[in-house]
């Protein structure tokens, strides 16, 4: 590592005009607006006829602050991924607002398209086919200076390479070594170099760490944080384990079904968290603690997940939700901060009814339920075999995946 790490990446370099003003602190870098994405469905082969939409992403709303990390949870299929790409304009959006510093670019191109893919890079899922095996560290890290050479002049270019190399903690003699001559962690670490060559001021980090062994998953993300720290860089960061999500992230967006249901802290959403699809996915976290895992009571979901081109009407969770009634099914929740509810429970929440619920009880407080119990109906009334919520639901079926 580098005496001065924002000297690894070299001089500053003059932005471009429309994006050159310094964000004030608590203000949003990225604002984004009732985002869509909709992937048509054809029937047909010479004269093609649209017979519905794939609703991937479907009115997403978040502001991404200067210098925090927003982790974005939910289930395989949400989502998540759509929204990193429409974000970096990879896929376009079909509807919504997305403005980086104030500035609309969701329908940017060319050169305006350009300058903004500067600024917000990203880190790709897998580090084994992300990187191109025919080119070498050099090569993968330095291509981002042949689009934008006033970065890196092309005779300091294999220094600021090797200085990238530093920064991510690899060796950097490597700079003329393949892919395939690293390891996983080590080939994730060259990818958050590229991400980083053109000193970018956001980073979308698409679920960088779940194709990783878990004891690299701790340098890497550990590895974000020191780099966010010396480069003040604002992270998405997408992930399905919960755990990572709430260890790097300053707040947290749930996502269901094309659409955000919760978005808070940190602290809000994990130990206060009021929509029925956060609680469900909380309670499916594994607990080390044997006592704890004793104590607390899961919640399980019946059925599938809706398919995307087919939602549910009303609600979208709705036809999994203990909670459901008549007003789920034709009127649509609001991403809202419910009005009932107080202290930090009282944030974002798609739900009409929106609560809070223990997931966890003590040990003593089980022993009395569970004694109790045992006295009125016998021993097996209020034994594990019974899968009911607190909320009085029925009998529970599999648990819901987080990946």
């Amino acid at each position: 590592m580098t005496a001065n790490g924002a000297s690894a990446l070299g001089p500053a370099v003059p932005e471009d005009v429309a994006f050159a003003r310094e964000v004030p602190p608590g203000e949003p870098i990225l604002q984004v607006r009732d985002l869509i994405k909709h992937f048509p469905l054809t029937r047909g082969v010479v004269f093609k006829k649209q017979v519905g939409a794939v609703k991937a992403v479907d009115g997403v709303s978040f502001d991404l602050v200067q210098g925090e990390t927003l982790g974005i949870v939910g289930e395989s299929g949400c989502g998540k991924s759509t929204l990193a790409k429409v974000l970096m304009n990879l896929e376009p959006a079909t509807g919504g607002s997305v403005r980086y510093k104030g500035e609309e670019i969701s329908r940017l191109s060319g050169a305006g398209l350009k300058a903004v893919r500067r600024n917000i890079q990203m880190v790709f899922q897998d580090p084994y086919t992300s990187l191109n095996p025919r080119m070498t560290v050099g090569d993968i890290i330095g291509e981002p200076y042949e689009i934008h050479s006033e970065v890196a002049p092309k005779g300091d270019r294999r220094k600021a390479v090797q200085d990238l190399l530093d920064v991510v903690g690899l060796n950097p003699e490597y700079i003329n070594r393949y892919p395939h001559q690293f390891s996983g962690g080590q080939r994730q670490r060259i990818g958050i170099a590229r991400g980083l060559a053109l000193k970018p001021e956001v980073i979308i980090c698409d679920e960088p760490v779940s194709a990783l062994d878990v004891s690299v998953q701790a340098q890497v993300i550990n590895l974000l944080e020191q780099l966010q720290g010396e480069f003040n860089l604002s992270y998405m960061f997408i992930a399905h384990d919960l755990s990572i999500v709430r260890h790097i992230s300053d707040r947290v967006g749930v996502m269901y079904l094309g659409r955000l249901v919760e978005i808070g802290s940190d602290l809000e959403i994990y130990d206060h968290a009021t929509h029925p699809y956060t609680q469900a996915l909380l309670s499916a976290v594994p607990v080390p603690d044997p006592t704890a895992r004793e104590s607390r009571d899961r919640i399980v979901l019946t059925g599938d997940v809706p398919s995307p081109a087919n939602p549910p009407s009303g609600c979208r969770f709705r036809t999994r939700c203990w909670k459901a009634q008549e007003r789920c099914t034709v009127e649509v929740p609001l991403l809202a901060a419910p009005v009932w509810l107080e202290g930090l429970a009282r944030h974002d929440s798609a739900c009409h009814f929106a609560a809070e619920r223990d997931i966890e009880q003590s040990a003593a407080e089980r022993d009395i339920e569970h004694g109790a119990a045992e006295r009125e109906t016998g021993p097996s009334a209020a034994g594990p075999g019974t899968g009911r919520s607190e909320d009085g639901g029925g009998p529970t079926p599999p648990a819901p995946e987080t990946g």
